[in-house]
């Protein structure tokens, strides 16, 4: 899958209007569950729609991705946004080299529907989450998509794009809670590919 989003970093900004409001609302709110001050890691975060999002909130925010490309276009947009307080390195969500609770704040977002096993991404995101903190995990719920949509994905599938999983809300509450790391908070944005926003807080 990386050799994919490589080739695609210049187009992913493109492929992303045909859901352009449910994105768009995923990164607005996943800003607002930002602490203000925060120290915020993004993983697997493309050209860094949400990463860009949260800057407005945190103090610092680590964006990151497998992809080189991608991280290109994120700093791209950064700095013409004038952000300064973004930082950009290329990173595995599974393998993480940050020191336990290094982030009051880590977002993973529209990733682990890609993943064929979400759980240890999840759990090594939860590693790097601070005392306190919060890990935000958007997620497309592929299970929950219109018959006009499932055309769609159709296409992107003929060009290499992958899911390994079609949430819906049910199922994607019933991955977090069965990691059994605290109390699962999953709100739904609705739309064209609807979006589960998954919320864990560290305790102290």
């Amino acid at each position: 899958m990386r050799n994919f989003w490589d080739r695609w970093a210049r187009f992913y900004d493109l492929a992303e209007r045909s859901n352009r409001a449910v994105n768009r609302a995923a990164a607005v709110r996943t800003a607002e569950l930002i602490p203000p001050g925060a120290r915020a890691l993004d993983c697997a975060a493309g050209t860094g729609e949400f990463s860009l999002a949260a800057a407005k909130r945190a103090k610092t925010v680590l964006c990151t991705d497998l992809s080189l490309p991608m991280l290109e276009q994120a700093r791209k947009k950064a700095k013409k946004r004038g952000l300064t307080n973004v930082s950009f390195a290329q990173r595995d969500i599974t393998a993480l080299p940050d020191s336990d609770g290094s982030f009051d704040a880590v977002i993973a977002a529209n990733v682990l529907h890609l993943l064929p096993r979400p759980e240890a991404a999840v759990r090594e995101l939860w590693r790097v989450t601070a005392p306190g903190g919060r890990l935000i995990l958007p997620t497309y719920l592929q299970g929950e998509v219109g018959a006009a949509y499932r055309t769609m994905i159709k296409i992107y599938q003929g060009v290499g794009f992958h899911y390994e999983h079609a949430f819906t809300p049910e199922t994607y509450r019933m991955l977090l809670e069965s990691l059994e790391l605290g109390r699962v908070w999953v709100e739904v944005i609705p739309g064209r590919v609807p979006e589960g926003i998954g919320l864990l807080e560290k305790p102290m």
